[in-house]
Order: structure tokens, then sequence, then C-alpha cells
């Protein structure tokens, strides 16, 4: 694998319902936007970072990454984003991360890149739970993914098992792939960090 050829994508364009509808990606955890965890964790594993978003586009900019958003209207869900950021890329390939997930294994990319065999598509799966949003796409998928969104089609795993994307399982491991759907949740994770005290 050569890092040169993946560019990494968070994806944070949602509508964050089940978080009130606050920007899910700008949450604080711990003082930190969550975000933040998920870049400190793709970075090292690809060639650049860019950000796809809907809205405050400039509290993401302060990142100094490149902020891209949909080119389709009303939030039409992840597979959005990704067609998003498989048109901004200038690598073959691009490796996806949501925003809400601030622990995932450091080596996701070298894992979906050795897992997806000779195809052009892979995501992860562990626990026998997919997580799809944790995904590796090759650039070419692009028609593909414009036809199914145009036709209306909003699942990832639809699209995935339309594609034959190969399904990577990892090791199961503690809080990994655990997303921070509601406040509830931030809360519950950043009391159950080490060294937290009330």
């Amino acid at each position: 694998m050569l890092k040169s050829e993946i560019t990494g994508v968070i994806l944070a364009g949602g509508r964050s319902i089940r978080m009130g509808g606050e920007d899910k990606g700008l949450i604080a955890l711990n003082h930190v936007p969550l975000y933040r965890y998920v870049l400190e964790r793709l970075s090292p594993q690809v060639a650049q970072v860019m950000i796809s978003a809907n809205r405050n586009l400039e509290h993401y900019r302060e990142s100094g990454l490149k902020v891209i958003n949909d080119t389709l209207p009303d939030y039409p869900g992840p597979l959005a984003g990704m067609l998003a950021g498989l048109r901004a890329a200038d690598t073959p390939w691009v490796a996806f991360a949501p925003c809400d997930v601030p622990i995932f294994p450091t080596d996701l990319v070298t894992r979906l890149w050795q897992g997806k065999q000779k195809a052009f598509a892979a995501f992860a799966c562990a626990g026998e739970r997919d997580h799809p949003a944790f995904s590796l796409l090759h650039r070419s998928l692009i028609p593909v993914l414009e036809n199914f969104l145009t036709g209306g089609d909003r699942k990832v795993v639809l699209f995935f098992a339309q594609i034959n994307a190969q399904r990577v399982v990892f090791p199961v491991e503690p809080r990994a792939f655990t997303n921070l759907n509601t406040p509830q949740d931030i809360q519950q994770w950043s009391a159950s960090e080490p060294g937290h005290s009330e």
C-alpha cells in the first residue's frame, strides 16, 4: 500500500437529529471537537485529509484542511459525502471515516487495503456488525455512485452490495467503532475516560 495513493475524508455532513440537530463533528468531547479525534487517527494513515461537511464550514476550515460539501440537496446521507470526497480527491483511492467515532483502528486503512483484494471498494466489520462508513473506495466508482444516488437510493450497504465491496473483518476491541449519537453518549464516554473526575 502506498499512502500517497490514498486521501482520507471525514464524513461530517449529517443532520445529527439524535444530537438535537447540533453539528456532531463540532460537539466537544473533553473540550475537543469530536472530529479532531477522527483526524488524529486518520491523518497518519493517508496522504492528506479532507472534511465533508454541509454547515459550519468556517469552523471546519479552522483545522487548515480542505472542506467539501454535498453536491446533492437535503442531506442525502453518507453516500453523498462519499461522492463529494471521490470527486474532490486527486488520488486513486479514498478512505472514509465518520466524524462521531473517537476510537477506531490505527491500521484501518492498511487492513481495508489488504482486505479489498481485487475489489474497488472495502468496508469494515467487527463483532458481526458492519461499519460501512469506514470504507475505502476507488475513484472509478464515481459514475456508478452518481447513478445510484440519482435513482433515489441512499443506503450505503445496498450500494456496497451492488458493487461487490469486500467486507473486511476487524478484531473486536473495547469501544472501537463506537459512534456517539446522542448527548448521553458523549456524557457516558467522557465519564469513562481514564482520569476523569466530576
